[in-house]
């Protein structure tokens, strides 16, 4: 299972990574058009509404990446003089409170899909619905939490082996 759990991961933050891009484009093109606006152009409308949207799909696209890759901010400093054995325990401690937390925010943000599909919410410039940016990022912090769950069944089993099968260095 580790092959699927880690293509699922890079192609999740392959695609972030492409919107990233594409919100960077977009973004020089409306300030190029409000730049030049005395030459009659003018700035892609609604530009923050769709940086907006593809800002919390790139977070959640992110993350089991980052995840996978052990790649969260990490205070070692005083786990580095702890036995193995006990850096084990606190990284199954610590996967276990992240898988939580992004089970919590894929909770929500599904609350908050179906809320915003419900009241036909929409932006105000451009007027897509916004439970479409709900949905993508719902989807993302979906596949978060599947590598969530992975992560902490990983973290197990290092404990319970007695040994990192991560590389992770402490």
């Amino acid at each position: 299972m580790t092959p699927l759990i880690h293509w699922l991961a890079k192609t999740l933050a392959i695609l972030g990574g492409i919107v990233l891009f594409a919100m960077i484009i977009l973004t020089c093109i409306s300030i190029f058009g409000r730049s030049f606006i005395f030459l009659g152009l003018a700035p892609i409308s609604g530009d923050f509404e769709l940086i907006e949207a593809g800002a919390a799909f790139v977070v959640f696209a992110f993350l089991p990446w980052c995840q996978i890759k052990r790649g969260h901010a990490a205070v070692d400093i005083f786990t580095n003089f702890l036995p193995a054995s006990l850096n084990r325990w606190i990284d199954l401690i610590a996967e276990t409170l992240m898988c939580i937390a992004i089970l919590i925010i894929a909770w929500k943000l599904f609350d908050g899909t179906i809320a915003k599909s419900k009241y036909g919410e929409t932006t105000f410039i451009i007027q897509y619905p916004i439970w479409w940016a709900y949905a993508v990022s719902l989807s993302a912090a979906l596949l978060g939490c599947i590598v969530a769950i992975y992560m902490v069944f990983l973290r197990f089993f290092e404990l319970h082996e007695g040994s990192s099968t991560s590389g992770a260095v402490h």
